[in-house]
């Protein structure tokens, strides 16, 4: 019997690069839309049903938790937009060869780190 070296898995051998994990983050970020949509409908159902239910859901929206996790669906959605674009972009065939790819990544990372800051340095 011959016995290979070869690696059993490819996350043995690989690091994780910015493409990859921009990749897995955008499967993420749309998870994190979709359970803040649930908390829309239900901030939205509140509103509809009355005063006390409104100011139930807001109550619970301005605790720290809720804070962090506006803050979190804030940045994913901007993150989710801007990566999408990206996609465009590519599906265009721009930006395809490692350069444009690196830097088009960066990009967006930066501007949805900026964007989320513009809205959330508006509210406060």
């Amino acid at each position: 019997m011959v016995t290979d070296n070869r690696p059993i898995s490819p996350y043995t051998v690989y690091r994780p690069q910015l493409t990859s994990v921009m990749s897995f983050s955008h499967r993420i970020s749309g998870i994190l839309l979709s359970l803040g949509m649930v908390v829309v409908v239900l901030w939205v159902l509140a509103l509809a049903s009355g005063p006390e239910a409104f100011e139930r859901i807001n109550s619970l929206l301005a605790t720290p938790i809720g804070l962090v996790a506006m803050l979190v669906w804030t940045f994913s959605l901007f993150y989710h937009l801007l990566n999408g674009i990206r996609h465009l972009l590519w599906d265009a065939g721009w930006l395809l060869d490692l350069r444009g790819a690196y830097a088009s990544g960066w990009i967006v990372l930066i501007a949805s780190v900026v964007m989320t800051a513009v809205v959330w340095g508006g509210l406060l």
